[in-house]
């Protein structure tokens, strides 16, 4: 029995992923913690969260838990939608622009290994170095694809839970913030329960490739 029997990802990948998650969930976070503070919201400012500072955003039991089940989360930012001006429009925008950085970021890393090839900067280096470039533009873009669609999921404590809470009537958000640990429980049974997990958490998911195709084939003619 080895380490990579514990872990999603191969031991030798962990500075990789270590790296990619620095910047994505940092990235994340900022998103929501900026966009909150100008639409009026003091609240992440004064928990020092309007920073890219990565210290501030990591959550270690996300962090750990991405390296274990495949997937986590970041600290979540404190927000007070009663000082947005329109508190459901602009709660929707800064839930949404969470996983909408891991969006651009992915994108953004199809972009950077199109140019990298078609330059040939890519298989410029030694082996090592390339082999390196290789794994962290490969976890790059599949962890940011993969972040922007497990977090758009609607279970909290994730964006697409709080999206619908935004958009639903009163009473149904009532309801829901009523209901709102039996949500977690649910989503932690997802998550560590293989036979449950393989029918439902996997398949969305595993919509990262056809994203990643998608950008793919978009810019690929650009090159």
């Amino acid at each position: 029995m080895s380490w990579d029997d514990f872990l999603a990802y191969p031991i030798e990948d962990l500075p990789f992923i270590a790296l990619v998650l620095i910047i994505s969930f940092t990235v994340h976070e900022f998103a929501h913690a900026y966009s909150a503070y100008k639409f009026g919201d003091n609240t992440p400012k004064e928990m020092g969260r309007v920073t890219l500072n990565p210290r501030v955003h990591i959550d270690l039991l996300g962090a750990i838990l991405i390296l274990i089940a495949g997937f986590g989360w970041a600290r979540p930012v404190q927000i007070n939608p009663s000082r947005f001006k329109n508190p459901r429009v602009m709660g929707v925008i800064v839930s949404a622009l969470g996983p909408i950085s891991n969006l651009l970021l992915g994108v953004l890393g199809v972009l950077i290994v199109l140019i990298l090839e078609k330059t040939g900067l890519m298989y410029a280096g030694s082996n090592g170095v390339n082999l390196a470039l290789q794994h962290f533009f490969f976890y790059f873009m599949y962890l940011n694809f993969l972040l922007f669609i497990f977090n758009l999921i609607p279970l909290p404590p994730l964006d697409g839970y709080r999206i619908i809470q935004d958009l639903v009537p009163l009473k149904a958000r009532i309801k829901m913030d009523q209901n709102v640990q039996w949500g977690m429980y649910i989503f932690l049974l997802l998550v560590f329960l293989p036979p449950l997990r393989r029918v439902t958490l996997d398949p969305i998911l595993g919509w990262w490739e056809p994203l990643y195709n998608f950008f793919f084939n978009l810019f690929q003619p650009l090159f």
